[in-house]
């Protein structure tokens, strides 16, 4: 349940931070879409709740 929860809310800020910090050119790999950006923060999510 943790590691779902790490995933979920890593997620949303990632797409958060890619909405809001756009990158125009696209080469930023974090902010230059949404859905990258929710790719990132799941997956750091994910490293960050299973680690303990």
């Amino acid at each position: 349940m943790r590691i779902i929860m790490g995933v979920v809310i890593g997620a949303v800020l990632g797409s958060i931070i890619g909405y809001y910090g756009k990158c125009v050119t696209g080469t930023c790999p974090l902010t230059s879409t949404p859905v990258r950006g929710a790719l990132y923060g799941a997956f750091m999510g994910f490293v960050f709740s299973s680690v303990s």
